[in-house]
């Protein structure tokens, strides 16, 4: 079995720093969100707070993808695994394995795409729908089998090329069955668990409400005690400060569902992603309850 990494560098180099520049318009925002008053300020900040929150998932999911991206092939079985998008692809239903340079029409490029991120679905006039799972556009090889054509980018793509001709002229001993595995079967999968439908759904509708009855409530008050001073003294804060118990609520919750599903693929942790999504959804309980006694102790 051989190991066909894509080029990574560049890619987890690129998506680290749009990270760490969302971190920070994260942090920004936050920050200023609690010196203004409510208005068209205090808008702004929560959008600004809202998209690099929207982004951060998306983004940490595309290195974490690319980081564990890879191109397994054995004389039995060629593996493409890219995040939660799985392909396996017997060697013998393989027709061909060439350069997308060899062409006769250019091979159209997916719309959206950024370094160590060539991915999606673009139709070709000679070889039909192509997916690509690929980090690198320049160094696109296509594996062609009669159902679909898969656009990859291995590091060594002539020690690719050449190990396959190797794996065609030894034959197949064992061959697999063909398998694909999509980010959104684990969703569903996940979906059709009563225990875990109970915990996402009551978390979301706490956080949900928790937010909305938290910005109800700030025009209508000047301060508000967040705790006590190091001397034992009431922590008086205005009362926009109070937006923070709902977005801490947010983002754990959120933190603990990602982290659930990615557990959750494997057998032998699924007890886990359930632990975690109990948590989440009790995380917002607790934060729902702490709002509740903060205010009736202010009042």
């Amino acid at each position: 079995m051989q190991e066909f990494p894509p080029p990574r560098q560049r890619g987890l180099l690129f998506h680290s720093g749009l990270i760490l520049i969302l971190l920070i318009l994260l942090v920004f925002s936050l920050w200023n969100l609690f010196q203004v008053t409510v208005g068209p300020s205090f808008t702004i900040y929560i959008v600004m707070a809202l998209a690099a929150f929207i982004a951060l998932p998306f983004l940490g999911y595309r290195a974490f993808a690319l980081w564990k991206a890879r191109y397994t092939l054995d004389r039995d079985n060629l593996r493409i695994e890219w995040g939660l998008r799985g392909e396996d692809i017997p060697v013998s239903d393989v027709e061909w394995v060439r350069s997308s340079h060899d062409l006769a029409s250019p091979l159209p490029l997916p719309v959206i795409r950024m370094p160590g991120a060539v991915l999606g679905t673009r139709r070709h006039p000679d070889l039909g729908d192509v997916e690509f799972l690929a980090s690198d556009s320049k160094r696109l090889l296509l594996v062609a089998t009669a159902k679909q054509v898969f656009a990859i980018s291995p590091d060594d793509a002539t020690g690719f090329v050449t190990s396959f001709q190797h794996a065609i002229e030894q034959g197949s001993l064992a061959p697999g069955t063909s398998h694909s595995q999509y980010p959104s079967f684990v969703l569903s999968l996940a979906w059709e668990s009563m225990l875990a439908r109970y915990f996402w759904l009551t978390g979301l509708f706490l956080n949900i409400g928790l937010l909305a009855w938290v910005t109800v409530l700030i025009p209508g008050m000047d301060t508000v005690a967040l705790g006590f001073t190091p001397t034992g003294d009431p922590l008086v804060v205005p009362s926009i400060q109070l937006i923070i118990i709902p977005i801490i609520s947010v983002l754990l919750y959120f933190t603990g569902f990602i982290a659930g599903l990615y557990f959750f693929r494997w057998a032998e942790y699924k007890n886990l992603a359930f632990i975690l999504w109990g948590a989440g959804a009790f995380s917002s309980l607790l934060f729902l309850i702490s709002t509740m006694v903060l205010l009736n102790s202010a009042v």
